[in-house]
């Protein structure tokens, strides 16, 4: 089952799809969709997140694997999305829609 989430981040529509264990982005800009290899992370944002993180040369990628092992925990897409929706909440973003197995987005 595909989860579609669109959420609002400076005006800008960023969209979440979780496909399984797989999370692709999408801005309005972009057009196609990145893995959360190729998302660009804030360095304020994750060192608020992972305070550890602060003098590792390499925090982008550290980041990105914790997200990873974080969203393996969860047993279903649903669980997944929920999280995500949680978790990106507390950086600005703003949750508008969500979308089902292709049925008509409810809104949030």
């Amino acid at each position: 089952m595909t989860v579609g989430i669109i959420f609002d981040y400076a005006s800008e529509p960023i969209e979440v799809r979780v496909e399984g264990v797989n999370i692709l982005f999408r801005t309005a800009q972009s057009g196609y969709f990145a893995t959360i290899d190729g998302i660009k992370l804030d360095y304020v944002g994750v060192c608020r997140e992972f305070p550890d993180l602060e003098n590792a040369s390499d925090w982008q990628k550290q980041a990105v694997e914790r997200f990873k092992k974080k969203i393996m925990e969860f047993k279903t897409e649903m669980a997944r999305a929920e999280y995500i929706i949680s978790d990106l909440k507390k950086f600005g973003y703003v949750p508008m829609y969500m979308q089902q197995k292709g049925f008509r987005p409810i809104k949030l």
